[in-house]
């Protein structure tokens, strides 16, 4: 039995090689793309290695090598596509015909193979994006933009994710800091939005030396007026207590020296359109540069979703991700700046003011939620 290679510019030429030196007992094996080797190959177009097999391999080659049967074969046939003599009585193309049929089912086979393969590798794309907690609807884009551009190495390339991610947010998804204006927190009871604020108040005091004013509308809560004045006091900060839109206006003059007035609200239910349009009245008298909305991490996908609806009647600006030390994955973080279409500021890490708050670039960002950095 003969086994040999092909190494062809495409397929035509190889049918003709393989005819012509093995003759009609050949049989197509396999057929895969390959370059040459060395560094020509780098700039060259792939070539096609066909790998073919025949018993009779010898009679068949001394007789197609022998010019006599080859010129009275070539007569015959000649003479027969003349005459116009039925497919059927012709065996010269009953045997092309066969060779074809093995070509196509070669190349069949392999595209095949290749599809399959690009499948499996898409399926573990899809798979470690899940994993992450990124939802199914973001994960199902992303793998649809994965496609045409070649991710079918077997290894899983993570910076195939992260240029996807990144072509499909085109605007700026994460954000400097402010260092100076008003800025006003809403969102849902228990998010973590007066510790948030203190950690801020510090930073600001403490790395940024801006003079910093802190209002709280939050009257509602037990102990939240206390904890905020607390803060307030240990960073001998001015500090107001808001129970109405007038007073609002009032302690936002009393700090007009400050650098930086950050506004603390009531938590309000993202499905009570009454407490969210009254909460709206007081954002909007504080003339806020920037309004964060703030959320949790460890906050169910579906609830994130309608918290990130039903707050948008206040005309949030920017997001704040809380509790991230409780939670493992952080494919939320992706679900959250996709879904609002606003930028990310900032990332809180735990319970300590002011350490526990990060502000990331979208490098940063993206390895946290691939796994590729840890910030807790």
């Amino acid at each position: 039995m003969l086994v040999k290679k092909y190494l062809v510019r495409n397929m035509s030429e190889g049918m003709a090689r393989i005819k012509s030196e093995i003759g009609q007992d050949a049989i197509i094996i396999s057929q895969k793309k390959v370059r040459q080797k060395g560094l020509k190959g780098f700039f060259s177009p792939k070539l096609i290695e066909i790998t073919v097999s025949s018993e009779g391999a010898k009679k068949i080659n001394s007789r197609t090598n022998n010019p006599v049967s080859n010129s009275i074969a070539n007569k015959n046939i000649n003479r027969s596509i003349s005459k116009g003599t039925s497919f059927n009585n012709n065996e010269n193309l009953k045997e092309e015909v066969t060779d074809m049929k093995k070509l196509l089912y070669a190349m069949y086979s392999n595209m095949n193979t290749e599809d399959m393969k690009k499948g499996e590798v898409l399926k573990n794309y899809k798979e470690f994006l899940l994993s992450k907690d990124v939802s199914s609807e973001f994960t199902a884009k992303i793998i649809e933009d994965l496609k045409p551009k070649g991710a079918n190495e077997e290894k899983l390339e993570k910076e195939l994710i992260k240029k996807s991610i990144i072509n499909m947010m085109s605007w700026e998804f994460c954000n400097n800091e402010a260092k100076q204006g008003i800025f006003a927190f809403v969102g849902p009871t228990g998010v973590g939005k007066t510790t948030t604020i203190a950690k801020l108040a510090g930073k600001y005091t403490l790395l940024y030396k801006k003079k910093v004013g802190l209002i709280t509308v939050d009257t509602y809560r037990i102990g939240a007026v206390e904890q905020l004045k607390t803060y307030a006091e240990i960073m001998n900060i001015p500090f107001s207590v808001v129970f109405n839109i007038k007073e609002m206006e009032d302690a936002i003059k009393k700090m007009q020296d400050c650098d930086v007035i950050l506004v603390d609200t009531t938590g309000r239910s993202s499905k009570n359109l009454m407490q969210l349009q009254e909460l709206r009245a007081f954002v909007n008298k504080t003339n806020a540069d920037r309004t964060y909305l703030v959320l949790s991490s460890t906050t169910k996908l579906s609830d994130i979703s309608s918290i990130i609806e039903g707050y948008k009647i206040l005309n949030y600006n920017n997001l704040i991700l809380t509790k991230l030390d409780e939670t493992t994955t952080y494919g939320s973080i992706l679900n959250v700046i996709n879904q609002s279409g606003v930028p990310l500021s900032y990332l809180t890490t735990g319970q300590s003011v002011p350490e526990d708050i990060k502000n990331l670039n979208k490098e940063q960002l993206l390895d946290l939620i691939l796994g590729e950095e840890n910030l807790c």
